[in-house]
């Protein structure tokens, strides 16, 4: 049976700047209102407690809209910011409310963190800057749900403490994906790469809820845990899946 063909969208809104994937155009519509929702709902809290955006501690909130609460969880259990999980949460609420109106393949890549359900293979590529290996290679997402996030602390626009062309992690959301990213490229730093490799895998395996984890850096790879198969990436799409880069 021929798979159906799917429907896909780059959608920009302020800092959000999202590539969203559905296997029916309403979903899509449904994604772009739930980013701009949760994302009014996390500027109103955040007038009144403005400490959310900035603080690189676990803030609890015991009271406050759902996309709060979830960065507050994701941020606890990574023991960094709220914020670190903004675009992970921001993803996983909508692909939430996509498969709520129907959708059977709802992605969103929000700044390099993806949140999907899929009932067909999905395909992402790793990037990482300038790094060699960047583009290079990427994984086959087949079990579902899942949450991939990276931090860099050489290419992102994101704030990191870490030197890691790549700290990638694999969960079963991106919201805890992209905080425990953060956590473990905060890590990443100093001449000793094996040990600093070693410090950022033993963090992220602490993490209840992270899978597995990959790190580059300075040429050197680790990874551990349960990591989707890695594919070799092409600039020509060869097989019947959709890629996000």
């Amino acid at each position: 049976m021929k798979a159906k063909s799917l429907f896909k969208e780059v959608f920009q809104y302020k800092e959000t700047n999202c590539t969203i994937i559905a296997d029916n155009e309403r979903a899509v519509k449904t994604a772009i209102s739930s980013i701009r929702y949760h994302r009014k709902k996390l500027e109103e809290y955040s007038r009144i407690h403005p400490i959310f955006l900035y603080t690189f501690r676990p803030l609890p909130v015991d009271k406050g809209p759902l996309v709060v609460r979830l960065m507050a969880d994701a941020a606890e259990k990574a023991n960094v910011g709220p914020m670190a999980a903004v675009a992970g949460v921001l993803a996983d609420l909508a692909v939430k409310d996509m498969t709520l109106n129907g959708s059977e393949v709802a992605v969103i890549e929000n700044g390099g963190e993806v949140s999907a359900i899929s009932n067909r293979p999905i395909d992402v590529a790793l990037s990482a800057g300038d790094s060699p290996l960047s583009r290079t290679f990427g994984f086959r997402l087949e079990n579902f749900p899942i949450g991939v996030a990276t931090s860099s602390g050489l290419y992102s626009h994101a704030f990191s403490f870490g030197e890691a062309e790549a700290a990638t992690i694999f969960s079963t959301n991106a919201g805890l994906a992209d905080a425990a990213a953060t956590a473990v490229g905060n890590l990443i730093k100093g001449k000793n790469c094996r040990g600093a490799i070693n410090r950022g895998v033993k963090k992220a395996l602490s993490i209840d809820g992270v899978e597995g984890v990959l790190i580059i850096y300075r040429g050197m790879v680790g990874r551990a845990g349960k990591i989707p198969q890695i594919i070799k990436v092409s600039t020509v799409e060869t097989a019947p899946f959709p890629k996000l880069f």
